[in-house]
């Protein structure tokens, strides 16, 4: 079932004023375009302005083909051409509240959640795992069937303990995502906190909320509302059903639901059309990036710094609160939201 009305304000706007979010939606990384990418350089303690376009135009990214219209000639809405993201090696490094800095070959580490990830890929809790077994550190964890997540006890005797992550060319973000379903590649910071406890216990009835909703539509994706908001128009799907695609069996295990699965499932309700995923290897400092990202949704093609950007997890973690973090839609990891967004912003002067 659907719903149209005429697009409002920004939803992911909501608890920042517009021009924080733009520059946020831009410092992420980047937006595609069908000519390439609108860049922004930024710091987290002062965005620096937008490059001219003809410093944009300067800096294409590499991609390693063109893009990908689905579904394809055959009707299949898997790209036919299976891009391989790369496994993370050398020293890499991560840091521990006040315990320490410490670095490790990012080679050695072996997935726990081996449920989710293909051999030689892993998430960011799996660090943490293999710093305890090399002896750095003195890790307490368990796995809590109810929130389906390894949770943190202790770290040397100390509780309390969440994350932030970001990649190559990326900045802080808060993030509610479970930590070992965050997929590690090589240039990101990783760094552990201790975050106040009612944060922490919000974050995890979260997790049981959205296990249990899984469970009680028989293990199968429900997603209750997925918005998508273009310059014509803003479209609610309600109910929908998500299946997995398997557009990333590099890294990730067949069967595996994406944030992506939830788009490319409205074409099972035949809601969408046609999309279009353009893969990216590099763009601009943002080395490695290795995933696709969304160019089009129907009759809405990214073009001259406007196109789309996403959310999804928690109704009650909205926007730059935890749930619009920067990590690609085909590779995050879902078990049940109570929402997914996309939406069109636009970028840059005169647009």
């Amino acid at each position: 079932m659907t719903k149209q009305r005429s697009p409002g304000r920004c939803p992911g706007c909501r608890g920042v004023s517009r021009r924080r979010f733009l520059t946020q939606a831009a410092c992420a990384g980047l937006v595609a375009t069908a000519s390439g990418l609108l860049q922004f350089s930024c710091t987290p303690a002062e965005p620096k302005a937008l490059q001219s376009e003809s410093s944009a135009e300067q800096a294409q990214p590499k991609t390693q083909d063109s893009a990908h219209t689905l579904p394809t000639a055959e009707g299949s809405w898997t790209p036919t051409a299976g891009r391989k993201g790369k496994l993370p090696e050398g020293a890499n490094h991560v840091r521990i509240g006040d315990i320490g800095t410490f670095t490790f070959d990012a080679a050695e580490i072996q997935a726990v959640r081996d449920d989710i990830f293909q051999p030689g890929h892993y998430a960011m809790f799996d660090v943490l795992k293999h710093l305890h077994e090399k002896g750095n550190i003195r890790l307490e964890s368990h796995f809590d069937e109810s929130a389906d997540t390894y949770i943190i006890d202790a770290i040397n005797g100390k509780a309390g303990w969440w994350y932030e992550a970001y990649y190559s060319a990326g900045w802080r973000e808060d993030n509610v995502f479970r930590m070992d379903m965050y997929p590690y590649k090589n240039g990101t910071v990783l760094r552990l906190y201790q975050e106040r406890e009612k944060r922490l216990d919000s974050i995890y009835r979260a997790f049981r909320e959205e296990v249990s909703r899984l469970r009680r539509n028989g293990d199968q994706v429900i997603l209750p509302e997925l918005e998508i908001r273009s310059p014509a128009a803003q479209r609610i799907f309600k109910n929908v059903q998500v299946t997995p695609h398997d557009v990333r069996t590099d890294l990730l295990r067949p069967g595996t639901v994406t944030a992506l699965d939830a788009l490319l499932s409205l074409q099972d309700q035949s809601q969408v059309s046609n999309i279009l995923l353009t893969w990216y290897e590099q763009i601009g400092p943002a080395d490695p990036v290795d995933s696709y990202w969304v160019s089009r949704i129907d009759d809405d093609e990214a073009v001259g710094g406007c196109g789309f950007v996403y959310e999804t997890g928690p109704r009650a973690f909205p926007g730059f609160s935890g749930s619009h973090i920067h990590l690609p839609s085909d590779v995050r990891v879902t078990r049940s939201p109570e929402y997914a967004l996309w939406f069109w912003i636009c970028l840059g002067r005169g647009r």
